[in-house]
């Protein structure tokens, strides 16, 4: 992905020599340094999104009467065989454009060397990065998607599955897995929507820009835009060649998403540690010596990956923190931070929904440990709150209470009575009644109090998971849109590339 600064309008000429470069040409094409300043081999990632921008770019030159049909229709012919052929059989080169340039010269001729008319390999490999990008985002917003779906089955399964909740890992306050789940969903949400909205400002043409300062060519920009599925043209075409702040909003969205999923496996992997949870066999190992251990290692090496995501970001933005415009070689070493991160997450996607999809959530457990620690005493300060006590009193007779207890257990009616008799001077009775009170001590009822918008109450979260299936269905309509536009431009490509072979 590598570029010099090569004249917009320099045909590659006569390519017989075989250690000659078609762009550097002799003076520039030996040396101890020609590997070093290769991408050749990494470049293979962006093999056909440089096949397809190639053609774009030529049938716009024959639509524009800067290329004859005949030419046009034999490079279009010899890229096909370079296709064919594959990323491994292509000619020694510094990157993938020029070996690909190479191939096609030395089937056709000098003639071949028209191809690269009116552009540079600037405004070429920020196509091709661009091309190939969108496809890897279409990919794990897809990835995202169906993870959101199958969150969102078991959360419709387990709405009164009440579980402990904690804050600080202390016992906080009983909640359900479904309110769990859910909470996970809407993270997962916000992440498809940076997704979705680094995938359109991924994709906007770079092509015509050439180096940096355009071309005295008479192309159009619009027309390689639509050929390639580019949703738009950048205007300025210093910008268009050297910017890679795309990469930057793409590598910080995945990077937020994997953050998300590490809070997910942590998550598991403590409720793994405490039996209130248990994962299927495929996302789980052993121990090599330990025969009883069955330990969560795929939810470590999400919550391990995630490193994967922020070393790219960090990586990214120190490459391009100190260039200057237009075009630096440093780009070079750009973009495969971005496909490290996007490749290394939709990998975790998938294992860490997975994980939580297939486990088995214990009930009886679950209900058991959820009112560990007295997590219901907001409950009980709340019941009290809303029959007229000020909340700061009712929190701390309920303090006072939890403080009298051994163990964690939640103290009776009995003991939260008599501190309200020394601190009130009057009994718990004169608020609220007792059965309110033993109640409100139940993490089922402590749960099903809690029915503000958002909160755990089965009716509160059947809603929020109402609400999160019409975000999915749009989030899914509009990755749809994004892919037919993308297939719909391969098929106008492919046509008129059959118009001219």
């Amino acid at each position: 992905m590598s570029d010099g600064e090569d004249p917009t309008n320099e045909s590659a000429g006569d390519a017989d020599a075989p250690d000659e470069s078609v762009v550097r040409r002799d003076r520039f094409s030996g040396g101890p340094a020609r590997s070093f300043l290769s991408s050749l081999d990494d470049d293979e990632r962006i093999f056909g999104a440089d096949l397809a921008v190639d053609r774009a770019h030529v049938v716009m030159l024959a639509e524009q009467g800067i290329v004859d049909d005949d030419t046009v229709g034999e490079i279009l012919s010899a890229l096909a065989d370079v296709e064919a052929a594959g990323h491994g059989a292509l000619p020694e080169g510094e990157d993938v454009h020029e070996a690909i340039e190479s191939a096609v010269i030395d089937r056709v001729g000098a003639e071949g060397g028209k191809m690269h008319t009116a552009r540079s390999r600037n405004d070429e490999v920020a196509a091709c990065i661009r091309y190939r990008l969108r496809a890897d985002l279409l990919a794990l917003i897809e990835t995202v998607v169906e993870a959101r779906e199958r969150l969102l089955a078991v959360a419709g399964d387990h709405t009164e599955t009440v579980m402990p909740g904690y804050t600080h890992l202390q016992p906080a306050q009983p909640t359900t897995v479904a309110h769990w789940i859910a909470s996970y969903e809407q993270a997962l949400q916000r992440d498809t929507a940076r997704l979705l909205d680094a995938y359109d400002r991924v994709n906007q043409n770079p092509l015509g820009a050439a180096a940096f300062a355009g071309t005295p060519f008479d192309v159009d920009r619009e027309r390689t835009a639509a050929l390639l599925g580019f949703d738009s043209v950048l205007a300025n075409s210093m910008d268009a060649s050297a910017t890679r702040d795309f990469l930057v909003e793409t590598t910080s969205a995945v990077a937020a998403l994997a953050t998300t999923l590490s809070g997910l496996a942590e998550d598991v992997i403590v409720m793994a540690s405490k039996g209130h949870v248990e994962l299927a066999d495929d996302y789980s190992s052993t121990s090599s010596i330990m025969p009883q251990k069955k330990n969560p290692d795929t939810l470590e090496l999400v919550r391990g990956r995630t490193g994967d995501a922020t070393a790219g970001l960090n990586g990214l933005l120190t490459n391009l923190k100190g260039q200057p415009r237009a075009y630096n070689r440093d780009l070079q070493r750009a973009g495969r931070h971005a496909w490290d991160a996007i490749d290394s997450v939709t990998e975790s996607v998938a294992v860490a929904t997975g994980a939580v999809a297939t486990a088995d959530w214990p009930v009886e457990t679950l209900a058991a440990a959820a009112g560990d620690g007295f997590s219901t005493a907001t409950g009980v300060a709340d019941l009290l709150a809303m029959a007229g006590l000020p909340f700061r009193t009712a929190h701390e007779l309920v303090a006072e209470a939890a403080g009298d207890i051994e163990g964690g257990d939640a103290p009776d009616y009995e003991t939260i009575d008599a501190i309200a008799q020394d601190l009130l001077g009057e009994s718990l009775s004169a608020y609220v009644d007792r059965e309110d009170v033993e109640a409100a001590l139940e993490p089922a009822e402590s749960v099903a109090m809690r029915d503000s918008a958002g909160g755990p109450a089965p009716e509160t979260v059947s809603a929020q998971l109402s609400a999160a299936e019409e975000t999915l269905a749009a989030d899914r309509n509009a990755l749809t849109t994004r892919r037919e536009r993308v297939e719909s431009a391969a098929e106008r490509l492919a046509a008129e590339v059959d118009r001219y072979v």
